[in-house]
């Protein structure tokens, strides 16, 4: 598990992202909205191929025990030591940097690995709130599609 000031990144488990993948909490606190699409897909992947070194993970409120969303890589980093990772939140969960919060501690954890060397993220040209996320994250972009964290 990640902990930040005010979330809890828990990494998927093969049983929590089968629930994910089928939208069903069963018993779990979940905010209104999750899960969404894109963590439907992020849970197929992982239960695809799972990995325990570089995972997917809910990102859970602290103070009310509530997913609120997900984030995780796309895989181990490759020869080049690039990791792809992808986030989002529940729509009511938005604004209130919860994304910034939670990438910054997934920047830190892959950097936390020598062979990381940068972290990519993608986005869609149109998708500012999330351009915004990513800078305050410390990633620059010269497309406003494609993010790159160098390792400091």
């Amino acid at each position: 598990m990640i902990t930040t000031e005010r979330l809890e990144l828990h990494p998927f488990t093969v049983e929590l992202a089968g629930a994910i993948a089928a939208g069903e909490a069963d018993g779990r606190k979940w905010i209104d909205g999750f899960p969404r699409e894109d963590d439907q897909d992020a849970a197929r992947m992982f239960l695809d191929k799972p990995s325990e070194a570089f995972p997917s993970y809910v990102v859970v409120r602290r103070d009310t025990s509530e997913t609120v969303g997900s984030i995780g890589f796309f895989g181990p980093p490759g020869e080049d030591g690039a990791v792809m990772i992808g986030y989002g939140l529940a729509e009511s969960a938005r604004g209130y940097g919860y994304a910034t919060e939670a990438v910054r501690a997934l920047v830190g954890y892959a950097f936390a690995h020598a062979e990381v060397t940068r972290v990519l993220a993608d986005t869609d040209l149109d998708n500012f709130a999330s351009h915004r996320v990513l800078e305050k994250a410390g990633f620059t972009s010269d497309t406003k599609a494609q993010w790159v964290h160098e390792r400091g």
